[in-house]
């Protein structure tokens, strides 16, 4: 694989047609190639985001932070107008492990290999697609767009990268434990029918009433005459009724 270039990104002295990329994409990943300047024998470019690109790219896609970003690419030109691009995306991107939180480093090697068409051909180059039996490389994608004649591999590159971000980063090892507490078996949604399963003996256990308290038992009339009855007789003497 061929090393990318040590300058930030380098800009064909042919394209200074082309806009700064700061004057259209502050602090974005831009690296413009007019199509009409490719030779016929195909062109090799090598780009690095600078630090405000990364701050930016980071920004945009959550990240604590892009240590580095790099690509190197390979542009063929096809017929119709087409331009194959090939190469790869490098980076270093400072993340948080989703277990631990602690902060982390991945590493990401992507390839390319896509296909750019001129706009206004598209919609025939699309059609082609959706018609082309399975296996057809040429046609089994819908290209890319070439906007005004330009690709621009800086978006490119920023593209795939995103793409390649982890979204549940984990440090090396680290494995998530839930914390489990025991439940009350009484809480238990079936516990109720624990009382509907049949003993040992065969039959249900029925649930323990407390038994009502007895009131004090009033005694009885009858009873009190009764006693007065039973009271012995005096015999009353001739002096008493003097």
């Amino acid at each position: 694989m061929n090393k990318p270039s040590d300058r930030n990104n380098e800009r064909d002295p042919r394209d200074r047609d082309i806009p700064h990329r700061d004057s259209l994409h502050r602090n974005s990943w831009r690296a413009f190639v007019t199509v009409a300047h490719i030779p016929d024998g195909g062109l090799h470019r090598e780009i690095e985001a600078d630090p405000a690109a990364r701050e930016a790219m980071a920004e945009t896609a959550g990240l604590r932070e892009i240590l580095s970003a790099r690509a190197w690419f390979d542009l063929t030109l096809q017929s119709g107008g087409r331009v194959h691009v090939t190469g790869r995306v490098l980076a270093r991107l400072g993340q948080t492990c989703v277990v631990t939180l602690d902060p982390i480093e991945n590493e990401i090697d992507e390839p390319v290999d896509l296909i750019f068409a001129p706009s206004e051909k598209l919609r025939e180059l699309i059609h082609q697609a959706d018609e082309a039996p399975d296996g057809d490389a040429e046609t089994a994608d819908p290209p890319e767009p070439i906007e005004n004649g330009i690709i621009d591999l800086g978006r490119l590159a920023t593209d795939v990268l995103y793409l390649a971000i982890d979204p549940y980063p984990r440090k090396a090892g680290a494995v998530f434990e839930p914390q489990v507490s025991a439940a009350d078996p009484a809480d238990h949604p079936f516990a109720a029918l624990k009382t509907l399963r049949p003993g040992p003996d065969g039959h249900r256990p029925q649930k323990s009433e407390e038994k009502p308290k007895e009131q004090p038992k009033e005694q009885p009339k009858e009873k009190s005459k009764e006693k007065s009855k039973e009271m012995p007789k005096q015999k009353l003497k001739g002096s008493d009724f003097e």
